[in-house]
C-alpha cells in the first residue's frame, strides 16, 4: 500500500473557523499541483460539496458511529489512492463525541488513522491565554497528536508578537481576520458549494499566513496504514434514478459507490427539471426542497413518481426526499407534492431533530430486511403529519423519526424517512436486489 501523507483540521470549538482554514489549506494544495484527497469527519452534507469542488476529488465522510472503526479505515484507504495528501476537516471542537464522550469525535478519527492534526483557535479576544488552550488541549488527550497550531482571527502584527511570546506547540500559521472569505448560513448550515461563486481568497490567505511545508511535514510523518483488499463490484444489473438539483443534494457518496458496486447505474436527474428516466427504483436524497416547492410543484414528477409507486417500483427518500413524496408541504403556503405518501408536510421556525439515529427495519419493504439495522442522522426543521392508517417500516432505539421513534413511511414499495442512512453493504445489495425484482414483474 502505498503511503498517504495526511493532516486533520482540528478546531477547539464549533466557529473557531476550522471550516474556512480546511478549505484554504486545500485551495492552497491543490493550486501547487497536489492531488488533495477531501475528507469531513461526522454526518455533514455541505462541507464535502465545497471540499469536492476545492479538489476535484469526490470528499467522503468519515464517522465511526455510522460507519464503524473498520467502515472509516476502509473509506479512508480507499479514497485516497492516487492522492498526494488527504486533508479531513474535523467537528465541532476536537474532543467532542457522542453524548460527551470522544466517541466518533475528530480525535477517535485520528487515533483510528494515526493522523496528526493542526490544531484551529480563535484568537480573538486573547494573546497569551491562547496557549494555555492549546497546553490543554495536548495534554487533555489520549492518542491524538496535535502537530501544530493555526492561531485563527488574529487582529493584527502586535497580537502575533504576544501569542508568540508564550508558544507551547508548534506554530503552522498565524491567519489574520478576513470576514470576506466567510461563507454566508441559513438554518441548516453553510452555502452549497453550488450556490456560490468559487473564490481565491481563502487560499491565498492560507499560502500567505500558514507554513504549508511545515503541515506536509508533519503529514508525511504520518504511518503507514494496513491494505484493503478492493471489494468486487457486481456486473451492471439495474438503473437507480437518483435525484440531483438544487431541492436534492445531500448525499453520501459512499451510499452512491454502495449502489454500483451492488449492480446499479447510478442515472442522475433533476425533478425539478427532466421527465422521470427509465429506471428501475428511485433514490431521493435530503436537500432543500422547501425552497423549491413552486418548481416542484409545477413538475412532472409527482404525477411520474405516483405512477412508478403504484407499478411497485421501489423508492427510498430521505428527509427532504420524504417531504417530496408527501400529499403537500406548507411553507409560505401549502403547495402539492408527489402525494405517494399518507402525509401532509410543514416548515417550523426551530429544529425538530438533530442527533445520531439508530434503528431496525420492521418489515413490509422488499429492501428493508426485517431485523437488520440502520444507522444515520437526523436534521431537519420540519414535521410529517400522518393519517391513522399509517404504515412505518422502521423502528428507531436512538432518534426522533416521523413519529414517537418511527420511521420509514411507506406505501407499496416506496418509504420516506427522516433518517438520512449511512448505507451498509447488506442494505445496498438488498436495493438493488429490489429493483431487480420490480423490471423482471
Amino acid at each position: 500500500m502505498p503511503h498517504i501523507p495526511r493532516i486533520v483540521i482540528a478546531g477547539t470549538h464549533s466557529g473557531c473557523g476550522k471550516t474556512t482554514i480546511a478549505r484554504g489549506i486545500m485551495d492552497a494544495l491543490t493550486r501547487r499541483g497536489l492531488r488533495v484527497q477531501p475528507f469531513k469527519v461526522g454526518p455533514d452534507f455541505i462541507d464535502p460539496t465545497h471540499h469536492t469542488v476545492i479538489c476535484g476529488r469526490s470528499s467522503r465522510n468519515l464517522d465511526p458511529f455510522m460507519m464503524g472503526r473498520d467502515g472509516v479505515v476502509e473509506s479512508f484507504v480507499r479514497a485516497s489512492r492516487g492522492a498526494d495528501i488527504a486533508v479531513i476537516e474535523g467537528v465541532m471542537g476536537m474532543y467532542d463525541g457522542l453524548m460527551g464522550s470522544d466517541h466518533a469525535s475528530t480525535a477517535h478519527v485520528m487515533r483510528l488513522l494515526q493522523a496528526p492534526a493542526a490544531l484551529v483557535v480563535d484568537v480573538r479576544g486573547m494573546s497569551r491565554s491562547a496557549n494555555a488552550v492549546v497546553r490543554g488541549f495536548c495534554e487533555f488527550g489520549d492518542g491524538a497528536e496535535i502537530a501544530g497550531v493555526i492561531y485563527n482571527r488574529v487582529g493584527s502584527p502586535r497580537h502575533r508578537e504576544m501569542i508568540e511570546e508564550s508558544l507551547v506547540a508548534r506554530p503552522f500559521g498565524f491567519v489574520p481576520r478576513d470576514e470576506e472569505c466567510a461563507i454566508e448560513s441559513r438554518h441548516l448550515g453553510l452555502r452549497m458549494a453550488h450556490e456560490i461563486e468559487k473564490s481565491q481568497c481563502i487560499g491565498d490567505l492560507i499560502e500567505n499566513s500558514c507554513d504549508l511545508d511545515a503541515m506536509l511535514e508533519a503529514a508525511r510523518a504520518a504511518p503507514v496504514l494496513p491494505d484493503i483488499p478492493d471489494r468486487q463490484a457486481m456486473p451492471e444489473s439495474v438503473r437507480i434514478g437518483v435525484a440531483r438539483d438544487e431541492a436534492f443534494c445531500f448525499y453520501y457518496q459512499d451510499n452512491l459507490d454502495s449502489l454500483a458496486l451492488a449492480g446499479a447505474e447510478i442515472v442522475p436527474f433533476s425533478p425539478i427539471h427532466d421527465p422521470l428516466p427509465e429506471i428501475d427504483a428511485l433514490y431521493l436524497g435530503g436537500g432543500y426542497p422547501e425552497l423549491h416547492a413552486a418548481g416542484l410543484e409545477r413538475s412532472a414528477f409527482g404525477a411520474a413518481a405516483r405512477k412508478a409507486a403504484d407499478d411497485g417500483m421501489p423508492i427510498y427518500a430521505e428527509c427532504g426526499g420524504l417531504l417530496a413524496l408527501a400529499e403537500s408541504i406548507r411553507t409560505d403556503r401549502e403547495y402539492g407534492m408527489a402525494g405517494i405518501l399518507p402525509a401532509r408536510a410543514r416548515m417550523t421556525g426551530r429544529i425538530q431533530a438533530l442527533g445520531y439515529s439508530d434503528g431496525e427495519w420492521t418489515g413490509g419493504l422488499s429492501f428493508g430486511r426485517p431485523g437488520s439495522r440502520i444507522l444515520g442522522h437526523e436534521f431537519h426543521y420540519s414535521c410529517v403529519e400522518c393519517t391513522n392508517d399509517a404504515r412505518f417500516s422502521i423502528r428507531l432505539a436512538r432518534g426522533s423519526g416521523i413519529s414517537e421513534g418511527l420511521d420509514g413511511l411507506y406505501v407499496h414499495q416506496a418509504a420516506g424517512t427522516y433518517t438520512h442512512a449511512y448505507f451498509s453493504p447488506e442494505f445496498a445489495r438488498a436495493f438493488v436486489s429490489s429493483a431487480a425484482a420490480y423490471t423482471k414483474s
